[in-house]
């Protein structure tokens, strides 16, 4: 590694594959803290449900963006990235290696190549630009995009209505097109030198982890840790009750599902998000694979990328 670079590990995959054990131990041998990057382990009292670190593991490696977050606050990306980098540089004085370990593909994007720095949606530019679609067609508006900025126009192509009506949208708003501003979108951690670690399994034993690691959520007291949320007067809307692990829950508690039924359906969703989770971290370049069996070869590889 060069000298004049600060190290940056990060460990990705499926829920369920092993990741937080990957790297509690990886920081324990090579001097590390912990960043997290799961969209809900950042709400604070949403424990059992979000499988967060025991006690026991965070009195053995410092961990971030545990419990940092109100239930009733809808974190974004944004937010995480800033935080992360935050906690990332910080660890880097302490002379110590920051680890960022997750499944959430969004905010490990977020933190890695910035985010779109243009605007917000805007519902009078959009219905004028969806109309204008119907009445003179998606071709007429690709074309004024090709014309506007044709790197972006021919990176999309002539079909895809929803990137061709945000990118007028944008152009409209800011006068700036798609393409300049996507140059102008930078990482909060472009100083670091990344080392990507990913873990997988093949389907059946992913499978069979998923479903034990649901089924001891419930042994642990899901259902209580749900009644107790509710009780203390977190709302049922709350941005953490769309996890895995808790809406099925909240469907128990009100009478429209059974608690069989509730743990069957999550395990279900859990196994597709899973696969969602390994489609979008495929797609992220850079990424060494291992299986979390081999953390020899795991440990081999980040040390040496240190060394």
């Amino acid at each position: 590694m060069q000298p004049d670079k600060n190290p940056l590990i990060l460990i990705v995959g499926p829920t369920g594959v092993g990741k937080s054990a990957t790297a509690l131990e990886l920081a324990e041998r090579l001097n590390g803290e912990i960043v997290n990057c799961d969209s809900m382990q950042v709400y604070r009292g949403f424990d059992i449900g979000t499988d967060k670190p025991s006690a026991e593991d965070r009195r053995r490696i410092p961990h971030h963006l545990l419990d940092v977050v109100d239930p009733a606050i809808q974190f974004t990306a944004a937010d995480f990235a800033a935080l992360a980098a935050d906690a990332v540089t910080a660890i880097r004085r302490r002379g110590r290696v920051p680890f960022v370990v997750g499944g959430s593909g969004l905010y490990f994007k977020a933190l890695l190549d910035g985010l779109f720095p243009g605007p917000g949606k805007d519902d009078s530019a959009r219905r004028s630009l969806e109309m204008e679609a119907r009445e003179k067609g998606l071709d007429a508006l690709w074309n004024r995009l090709e014309a506007a900025d044709p790197v972006y126009a021919l990176k999309i192509g002539r079909r895809d209505r929803i990137r061709i009506i945000r990118a007028l949208e944008v152009l409209t708003l800011t006068g700036v097109s798609m393409s300049d501003h996507f140059r102008t979108t930078q990482s909060p951690l472009r100083d670091f030198q990344e080392v990507r670690i990913g873990l997988k399994l093949g389907r059946e034993e992913l499978t069979e982890r998923i479903e034990k690691r649901v089924d001891r959520m419930f042994d642990r007291g899901l259902v209580a840790e749900v009644k107790a949320l509710l009780s203390s007067g977190v709302h049922e809307n709350s941005p953490p009750f769309r996890a895995l692990g808790y809406k099925y829950v909240l469907q128990y508690l009100t009478g429209r599902i059974t608690l069989e039924q509730a743990v069957a359906l999550t395990k279900t969703d859990t196994r597709h998000y899973a696969k969602r989770q390994m489609t979008w971290f495929r797609k992220m370049a850079g990424i060494c694979w291992f299986s979390p069996h081999d953390f020899e070869a795991i440990l081999r590889a980040v040390a040496k990328s240190l060394s």
